[in-house]
């Protein structure tokens, strides 16, 4: 039952690309809704996740990394990620163990600043380091900016994670229930289907096929004991239309296969899935192109 001091409140996550943002927002909420790739810029709209208690509701933002775009596409992105920062309680920036400081990661505590919002600094994949690396590390990005609290965390085992949710109730003030506690996404299961599908690309492809990649279900159609899925995969290229399909049809195939299963586990159901691969030349520079897809580009 809810407690009468309830809490609620929204929480941002940002950082450069490839950080863990995306895995650690399936940790806090027990389950895939956000897509995963060892590929920069996975994300590229905000993923909201919601985690619900008796004593506390706290919608998370997965934003797209903060990076220097070299498309529209990019440019979007990077908008979406610093838009998000002014319409939260709490910021998260997520930053990895494994590496440096990078110039962006300056360039987004000097927009903290601007900002003013409470800011936890999330250490990821402390798993993958020696303890005795991250007081130095630590006091690098103190000098950067005034981080409220420092949660060294590994998203990929959930260590620290809830030493984390507690650290951000306390930047939380009562308020009422935003969704119903069953509710872990907003995003439509046609939206997180999309999603699975190109993380699926992401994971099997060479390197400059994905981000050229996108995912469009033009029918999504429920029966008694099966959900039928029509999809079509947008890429720039002749080429990458050859690589996608693979020899024979073999790497569509399996694109298929791998996806329908992570399907057939959020849906509970059958799946029939068809796919068909287009070329849209340039998509990620054409507005047009761009709403159409779901990523809401201004003229």
């Amino acid at each position: 039952m809810k407690k009468d001091n309830y809490k609620s409140g929204f929480v941002s996550i940002i950082g450069v690309p490839n950080v863990g943002k995306s895995t650690l927002l399936n940790q806090i909420v027990g389950q895939k809704i956000a897509i995963i790739s060892d590929k920069p810029q996975t994300t590229r709209n905000k993923i909201l996740a919601i985690y619900t208690t008796d004593e506390e509701q706290i919608i998370f933002t997965d934003t797209p990394g903060i990076h220097r775009p070299h498309n529209r596409l990019g440019e979007y992105m990077v908008r979406v990620a610093k838009e998000t920062m002014h319409d939260t309680d709490v910021i998260l920036l997520v930053v990895d163990a494994t590496k440096k400081i990078q110039d962006s990661e300056r360039d987004i505590a000097q927009s903290l600043a601007e900002v003013g919002m409470p800011c936890i600094l999330v250490i990821n994949k402390v798993d993958l380091v020696k303890k005795e690396t991250l007081l130095p590390m630590i006091a690098d990005y103190s000098s950067l900016y005034d981080f409220e609290e420092i949660v060294p965390i590994s998203a990929k085992t959930g260590d620290g994670t809830q030493l984390l949710i507690e650290k951000i109730k306390g930047y939380l003030e009562e308020g009422p229930q935003f969704y119903y506690e069953d509710m872990v996404t907003d995003q439509p299961e046609k939206q997180i289907a999309a999603e699975i599908i190109r993380e699926k690309l992401l994971w099997l492809l060479e390197k400059e096929v994905p981000h050229g990649i996108a995912i469009e279900i033009s029918k999504m159609q429920e029966l008694e004991h099966v959900t039928n899925i029509y999809v079509n995969i947008y890429c720039e290229k002749a080429s990458h239309k050859g690589i996608i399909i693979g020899k024979g049809g073999e790497m569509l195939k399996k694109i298929g296969s791998l996806a329908r299963g992570d399907i057939e586990k959020m849906l509970d159901k059958k799946v029939y899935l068809e796919l068909w691969v287009r070329v849209k030349t340039d998509w990620r520079n054409n507005n047009y192109l761009m709403k159409s897809f779901g990523f809401g580009a201004e003229e």
